[in-house]
Order: C-alpha cells, then structure tokens, then sequence
C-alpha cells in the first residue's frame, strides 16, 4: 500500500514539516516509498516481510498486532522447523530399546516389558496383563520391544516412510496422539482377545495406526490413494499369511489410527481444538474400556 503523502506527520512517517521524501520508520536515513498493508507504516527494504498482499513491517509480522494469527500445519498444530522431529526421537528409542533388550537387559526386559498374559485357568492365577492396573504398563512397553534385528528394521523402515508427512501435517503433539494411541489399542486388543496366554511384542501396532491415518490424510487431502493402499493391502497380507505375527495388535493398532486420524483430520475449524481433544479422549476411553473388561474376563 502506497503512503499517502498528503497526510501530516506522525512519529512513524519521518519526514520534516510533513514534507521531503518518504523514509523508513526504522531506517530514517533510507527513502521508501512502500508502506505495511497492516499498519500503513513506511518501511524500506531491509524491514519489508512479504505477506499474501504487499508488505507487512516487523512489529506487526513480530506479533505486536494481535490480530496477525499465527500459522499452523493443515489440521491445526504448529509449524515447526523439523517436522519429522518426533519421527527421528521414536525410531531412536525402538533402535536403543531393542539393543538393550538384545545385548545388555534381555532377561528383565524380555520378562517385565513384553505384553505377557496369562488367566487362572492355566497357572491357578493371573499374571502379567491379567493381574491387573499394576501391570497394564506392559500395554506400552511393549510396543517399544522387538525380538530380532529384522523385526525391529521393518518396523523402523516404515516409520521412517509414512512417517515425516503424517507429522508434518498433524503437528507432532497429534502425530504423537496417534502414533500412541495406535499402540495402545493393538495391545488393549491383543489382550482382549487373548489375554489368557499370550506373549507379544512390537510397534507393528503403532505403525499400522500411522498407515491408517495416512489413508484418512490421502483421502482427506485428495492425494491419489494407490500407493498407500497397496503398501497397506500387503502388509496385511503378511500379518494374515506369516506365522507368529499377532494380527490382533496390528488390526487393532490400524482401527484406532484411523478412527483418530478421522476425529483429527475431519474436525470443522471453527470447532477442531474441541473435537480433536474430543476424539483423542474417546479414543484413550475406549482403549481403557477394552482393558478393563479383558482384565475381568481373565480373572485380574
């Protein structure tokens, strides 16, 4: 916006008399004849900030305007410099939990960490998951567990994957919502399906959560869905096809991350701050309530 010169001087508009060139507000010595598009002020090229129209002056992009909103990801977190930040940290812990578990704690670990169950029917009493709230922390440690350098490499290779995208759109405290979410669901499912005699292990669950969201996001965003459905439909495939592979994590893991990523992704913008909290604490209810009723059914 041009200033108007016949408008009299102001502190901001360093012109003597109100008449002689246009100068910078800051730089009085510079001549300018650009004003903000916000405030009008005269600003010379070393404080203009390009905005969507014109220039804006460095108060009002440095937040002295309250009314400059500030700039979010596309559901509504905050921008950030590295937006795979929480990608790198999780894939860091998998990677040093499992040479802990692998090479120097393998015993306690692989005994006090990993989603073990087992029901009266077969040991007289509950243990592990089964015994109950002092022990539903295995839910979460064990999704950070891995049982060999294959295992914990494949799971690795798809965080690192779908990962940085799913979070640089969500933000990372939501892409961490889902991330965990999933993870706790896979096991509240495993062990409500099984919690009589189990044992299992891995972030396949979280990851599969990730893949889920990562369909919402395509879907939400318009983006084509064959790549991702195709690396979904396989991994499947694997989960229903290979031996030892605990379906029930995976599928639960891949239910929750989508429905949260739905919650997350679909929230109406005049109202996403209330229906994203909304979907995360519907989601963490439901994964209590599976536990719950797992725990009473194995006799906790």
């Amino acid at each position: 916006m041009l200033p108007d010169e016949s408008r009299p001087p102001t502190d901001e508009d360093p012109r003597p008399g109100g008449s002689g060139p246009s100068r910078c507000y800051r730089h009085p010595e510079q001549e300018t004849g650009v004003g903000c598009s916000r405030c009008g002020r005269l600003i010379c090229p070393r404080c203009m900030v390009n905005a969507s129209v014109g220039f804006h002056c460095p108060e009002c992009v440095g937040g002295d305007n309250r009314r400059v909103r500030q700039a979010t990801t596309r559901f509504g977190g905050q921008l950030t410099a590295d937006g795979a930040l929480v990608t790198k940290v999780l894939i860091g812990i998998n990677l040093a939990v499992f040479l802990l578990a692998a090479y120097v704690l393998t015993p306690w670990l692989s005994e006090d960490l990993s989603l073990f169950s087992v029901g009266p029917q077969i040991t007289g009493f509950p243990y592990g998951v089964a015994a109950g709230p002092d022990q539903w922390y295995r839910l979460l440690t064990a999704t950070f567990l891995h049982v060999a350098p294959w295992h914990v490499a494949t799971n690795m290779v798809m965080l690192w994957v779908i990962g940085p995208s799913l979070e640089a759109a969500l933000g990372r405290v939501r892409f961490l919502a889902v991330y965990l979410l999933s993870g706790l669901a896979g096991s509240a499912f495993a062990f409500l399906l099984a919690g009589g005699f189990m044992n299992s292990l891995g972030a396949s669950g979280a990851v599969f959560g990730l893949l889920g969201a990562t369909v919402v996001m395509f879907k939400q965003t318009r983006t084509p869905l064959g790549p991702v459905i195709a690396l979904l439909v396989f991994n499947l495939i694997v989960t229903f096809s290979v031996s030892g592979i605990d379906w029930r994590a995976h599928t639960g893991g891949l239910i929750a991350g989508t429905l949260t990523a739905i919650g997350l992704m679909y929230a109406p913008r005049e109202r996403r701050a209330v229906v994203q909290a909304l979907t995360v604490a519907a989601m963490a209810g439901l994964v209590l309530l599976m536990v719950l009723v797992g725990t009473a059914r194995y006799g906790g």
